[in-house]
């Protein structure tokens, strides 16, 4: 699998529980229908283990076959309409690809 993984944090007058609902809701709809898709999973972040985890709300890997598909992917009108409905929402966020390896399967 190849992976785009998005850490994110919300808007400064969102709550945490708006930001995900919204993230799982009204911006999954559209995440989707992304070209390619394989997998996404999503995780609702509730607590920080060090304080200079703190601040972020949710991460989601979205997983594709190859780099070449996740590459497609962010050259389509689905993900620029993702991208759209983001707008200027002033959240944070990190977005990072790369190869997945499985480390552990019990």
């Amino acid at each position: 699998m190849y992976n785009l993984v998005l850490l994110a944090a919300r808007p400064p007058e969102w709550t945490h529980e708006r930001f995900i609902a919204w993230w799982r809701g009204e911006h999954a709809e559209l995440t989707r229908r992304l070209p390619g898709l394989r997998s996404w999973r999503h995780t609702d972040i509730d607590a920080a283990l060090e304080p200079r985890s703190e601040g972020w709300d949710g991460l989601s890997v979205l997983s594709f076959d190859t780099a070449e598909d996740l590459r497609k992917a962010l050259q389509s009108a689905e993900w620029a309409a993702a991208v759209a409905q983001v707008g200027d929402m002033r959240g944070r966020r990190i977005a990072v690809m790369g190869g997945e390896t499985e480390m552990y399967d019990s």
